[in-house]
């Protein structure tokens, strides 16, 4: 890997695109840390500190790279894009028309791109309508008091016109940063909008670091840190991991010319799913406690889900989010990953399996593979996801997101890791063939 950067930092062309990527990684944190118009910068800080490791903020924070709590001008960060390209990933098997413009090749995934954009603009204004509102009425810092024991006035200019102004402001802020994504694909280094995501929960590692390490002292910093570092490396090694299923395409004469007769594979990930599955499981998971929030209730419902729901050391919590992860595995994979779909495109095109007939038999076959490999891709994701509530002591105030080499975290960073270096290394070798070419 560190021959592949160090090789790209030596190509001119490919040194000018990391060089562009990082001034966009710049710009990002900078409108990250730089809060909205209208809001008490002074008073967010004082105020984050309480709630930052709570169960949703935590979530959202995440994505956000910390920009949530502090009402930033990318306080949404990519998290409305992630959920707008979830929902058009599903549409495509529900709406016929969204299923036809997925099969006519780069015009139909244009189109579909174009209205992945309009449905992130319309959450977007959501969830910023959300945040403001929460923000006004006390509820994002309820625990936060003045020195007269009354909610601390976050947003001193509460008129509507301040608020419609910061709803304005993330919203194009949310713009901005699908922006800045498709710069970084089409003139940076490629794949864009994950590596924003990849940078989001980066910039958290060195303060989450830093805490265990104050609160913890050395020795456990340093055992956190080697136990990090064999996490990573068990998920590179799943990451890696494929079924390979042999295919042959058989021998045809168009014309004048002879084609196929080739030997290849399809290759069925262990983890198929990626990160999807815990991403909706953590959603759904803190789907009661922003209900719960969002409505003011203080009463047994309030209570469970404080207790049990959004408690991550609570047994209930553990194996909720671990049997979610698994459902939501299986779910995403039937969706995405359409068996016969497969077997008509080898069948139509001369190609089978060994020892399999061609069509239903082919599905059929694909359908068992894919199951026996994606249970243990399920119990992997549930094993991940799941393995910081067990280290609950050693991070600050007892919440796994604290711990930087675990859940959600690492399988994002370590899955666009291994996207960004895969990317760097096929620019390298076009660029070594040019001069066989020439």
């Amino acid at each position: 890997m560190l021959s592949a950067f160090r090789s790209a930092l030596a190509t001119p062309d490919l040194r000018r695109k990391i060089l562009f990527t990082l001034m966009i990684v710049v710009v990002y944190r900078i409108g990250a840390t730089l809060p909205a118009p209208g809001v008490s910068y002074p008073r967010v800080q004082q105020c984050i500190s309480g709630v930052q490791n709570e169960g949703i903020y935590a979530l959202l924070n995440l994505f956000s790279g910390g920009a949530m709590l502090q009402l930033a001008v990318f306080a949404l960060g990519i998290m409305p894009y992630i959920t707008a390209s979830i929902i058009v990933q599903l549409l495509t098997v529900v709406i016929p028309k969204f299923e036809a413009l997925k099969k006519e090749g780069q015009s139909g995934q244009s189109k579909l791109t174009q209205y992945t954009r309009y449905l992130t603009i319309a959450l977007a204004v959501l969830q910023a309508t959300g945040i403001v509102a929460m923000a006004d009425r006390g509820q994002l810092f309820s625990d936060c008091k003045d020195s007269a024991g009354n909610p601390m006035d976050i947003i001193p200019g509460d008129s509507w016109v301040t608020l419609a102004m910061i709803v304005i402001v993330m919203t194009a802020g949310t713009s901005v940063i699908m922006w800045l994504g498709e710069l970084i694909t089409e003139r940076g280094i490629g794949n864009g909008m994950s590596l924003l995501i990849f940078l989001n929960i980066a910039a958290r590692i060195p303060a989450e670091g830093g805490a265990i390490l104050q609160n913890q002292g050395g020795l456990v910093f340093a055992v956190v840190c080697v136990f990090g570092l064999l996490i990573i490396a068990s998920v590179v090694f799943v990451e890696q991991g494929q079924r390979r299923i042999p295919v042959q395409y058989a021998k045809r004469m168009i014309g004048r010319r002879m084609y196929g007769g080739t030997s290849t594979y399809l290759p069925l990930k262990v983890n198929q799913a990626g990160v999807i599955p815990v991403i909706f499981a953590s959603s759904l998971l803190y789907l009661p406690d922003l209900i719960s929030r969002l409505a003011g209730q203080t009463g047994w419902f309030a209570e469970f889900v404080s207790k049990y729901v959004t408690d991550q050391s609570s047994w209930v919590h553990i194996l909720g989010y671990f049997a979610l992860i698994i459902f939501f595995t299986y779910f995403y994979i039937t969706i995405t990953f359409d068996v016969n779909e497969r077997a008509d495109e080898m069948k139509k095109f001369g190609g089978f399996i060994p020892g399999i007939r061609p069509g239903r038999p082919t599905a059929e076959y694909l359908k068992f593979v894919l199951g026996r490999i994606t249970l243990p891709g399920s119990i992997y994701l549930g094993i991940i996801a799941i393995l910081p509530n067990f280290f609950l002591s050693v991070t600050q105030q007892g919440q796994n997101q604290n711990f930087p080499f675990g859940g959600t975290a690492v399988l994002i960073m370590v899955g666009v890791g291994l996207e960004t270096v895969r990317q760097i290394e096929t620019q390298l070798v076009q660029r070594r063939y040019e001069g066989f070419l020439r």
